[in-house]
């Protein structure tokens, strides 16, 4: 909420300074000033009420929540239970770096240019999903490919690692406003979904690849909902 804040009163001193509230003249200027405050107030109020609705609405802090790593706290116990795939996702390390790549716009164009990848190894919510037990052991289906073994999660990291037959998985957990996320570093996303779709040197796929390295601390994989 803190951000939230800042915004707002950021926003309010540039609205209140654009339409002159705020600011003294001489006296010649003085009953031009009262007419023109009066119809900046209305201006003003207008503005200001849309960006109080924009900063404040559940979708856009779902948003930015959505895409920076441990922004909102989750825990095991939240990860606990099966989860089925919606689409592809994508967070950054920090909102600093989110803000450098330039923000939610970036954020959502990148899984707009995962999902033809995605769809081309035939993930899709019928045949991906992952289930977190209680007892540490998880089993999953990635485009219907059967995975199964132990995790452990590091609250204080989100680190999640899946120990498997075929090969240890580390990814980090997300906490969504409908679910969660569970983002790797693109070599690691790329080099799962190629061993899991039995596929290598695909086109398509290379794309996670590229866009790594176009943005600092950016993490790909997958969004889920029960």
């Amino acid at each position: 909420m803190r951000k939230i804040s800042f915004v707002v009163v950021a926003v309010l001193s540039i609205v209140l300074a654009s339409c002159g509230l705020g600011t003294t003249g001489g006296s010649s200027n003085a009953s031009a000033n009262a007419s023109a405050g009066a119809n900046a107030g209305g201006a003003a109020s207008s503005v200001l009420g849309g960006v109080l609705s924009a900063v404040t609405n559940g979708q856009t802090v779902g948003n930015v929540l959505q895409s920076v790593l441990g922004l909102d706290k989750l825990t095991q116990k939240d990860l606990i239970g099966t989860w089925s795939y919606t689409q592809p996702g994508c967070a950054f390390t920090s909102q600093q770096l989110l803000a450098q790549a330039g923000g939610e716009a970036v954020a959502t164009s990148i899984k707009e240019k995962m999902m033809p990848a995605f769809q081309k190894v035939g993930v899709n919510a019928s045949n991906t999903q992952i289930t977190f037990n209680e007892d540490g052991t998880f089993s999953a289906k990635i485009a219907g490919k059967s995975l199964s073994g132990k995790y452990t999660f590091d609250e204080s990291t989100y680190k999640v690692s899946l120990q498997t037959l075929l090969l240890p998985i580390n990814c980090y957990a997300k906490k969504n406003v409908n679910g969660v996320g569970l983002l790797f570093e693109a070599s690691k996303l790329l080099s799962v979904l190629q061993t899991v779709a039995a596929m290598s040197g695909n086109s398509t796929l290379s794309t996670i690849g590229d866009l790594s390295k176009n943005y600092d601390g950016l993490r790909l994989g997958f969004e889920f909902a029960k």
